[in-house]
């Protein structure tokens, strides 16, 4: 970067307004996840995790003192989300969620399909132990739509009657979020997505962009739309949302910041930050290098490793020289390498302004 583009850079970072998008993601504060799911009730197509066998191996060694170790980490977290697989289908769920609560966790979180949630006693009993945050993944509006995505008949209703029975149970001081990964089956359709959803009761409407790996990558082509066909349809589904309402709570996420300077600054979104813990395997082995392992080392007897978002994002994303010049460049992950040896840089253009 020349001096030039260093003053030009501090500049920009010195006269942005406290609630944009590179302040709020420089103002973001890490969550811990905790891996529950061993196994999933849905088959979705463009599931991260593609190994599923690994990924049994890896989750199965979460126990009763993995969590207990990891909770007594910090003295507080701001947030403990248990994830990976489906939460719900794992029996311990529940002692854990009271297990964060008794640690003294402000926001106590579950990813989750949401199916399990439509059995009221179930539902009850998660928030009784301290649940008070659902992420609940639902990928179209209609039965078609979503079960073509998740490839398990059933999944749609069950979801939907999931948002209900959390939406039904909001007097318990709980929130409901939703995530949709973007395809190009359901991209045309985040209006109707959004409201429907919103009429369910959910409170906020996550669109996620795919991230390339796993199954994601190997029906990149079925599935996966350019950034900038992405953007063009939320730019015209937020503009025409808002002559609707004058607060659309929708948020894009994971998507390069110079391809949606079209999309309201409130509805850009961004990825949190989170660590988690998992026994050493070849994966997180070709993430750390060996000093790396030694300084990440958990668990009551160092069988466990730490690892951070940015570990994956920094062994598989892309920027070129181009991006010193933007202005999202200090916030701005990159590009998937494997988006990029599909499409090309040729969509990417420093945002200078």
């Amino acid at each position: 970067m020349t001096t030039t583009d260093q003053t030009l850079a501090l500049a920009n970072a010195q006269t942005l307004p406290r609630d944009s998008i590179e302040r709020r993601i420089e103002g973001r504060e890490q969550r811990v996840h905790i891996l529950t799911g061993a196994v999933c009730n849905n088959n979705c197509i463009f599931c991260m995790e593609e190994d599923r066998d690994a990924r049994y191996v890896t989750n199965s060694a979460t126990t009763d003192e993995t969590v207990r170790w990891i909770l007594s980490q910090q003295e507080r977290y701001e947030e403990v989300c248990f994830t990976s697989g489906e939460p719900t289908t794992n029996k311990r769920l529940p002692l854990w969620v009271r297990m964060a609560k008794e640690a003294g966790a402000r926001c106590i979180s579950v990813m989750t399909n949401g199916r399990a949630l439509s059995y009221e006693r179930y539902a009850k009993m998660l928030i009784a132990r301290g649940m008070n945050r659902f992420y609940v993944s639902i990928h179209g509006h209609t039965k078609k739509l979503h079960e073509g995505l998740t490839r398990t008949p059933g999944s749609f209703e069950q979801t939907v009657a999931g948002l209900d029975m959390i939406t039904s149970l909001k007097r318990y001081g709980v929130q409901l979020h939703t995530s949709t990964v973007i395809t190009k089956r359901n991209l045309p359709h985040m209006g109707e997505i959004y409201r429907f959803l919103r009429a369910h009761g959910v409170d906020q409407v996550v669109f996620n962009v795919m991230q390339a790996n796993g199954r994601a990558n190997t029906y990149f082509d079925q599935l996966f739309p350019t950034y900038r066909e992405i953007a063009d349809v939320a730019r015209d589904f937020f503009d025409e949302q808002y002559t609707r309402e004058r607060e659309v709570m929708a948020f894009l996420v994971d998507i390069p910041l110079c391809t949606t300077t079209g999309v309201p600054d409130f509805n850009r979104g961004y990825v949190e930050d989170y660590v988690h813990f998992e026994p050493p395997n070849e994966i997180n082995e070709t993430l750390l290098d060996d000093l790396q392992r030694a300084e990440r080392a958990g668990g009551e007897h160092g069988e466990l490793v730490q690892i951070r978002r940015g570990d994956l994002d920094d062994n598989q994303r892309r920027k070129r020289a181009e991006c010193q010049r933007c202005r999202y460049e200090p916030v701005c992950e990159g590009v998937w390498g494997n988006y990029l040896r599909r499409y090309g840089w040729d969509e990417f253009a420093p945002v200078t302004e």
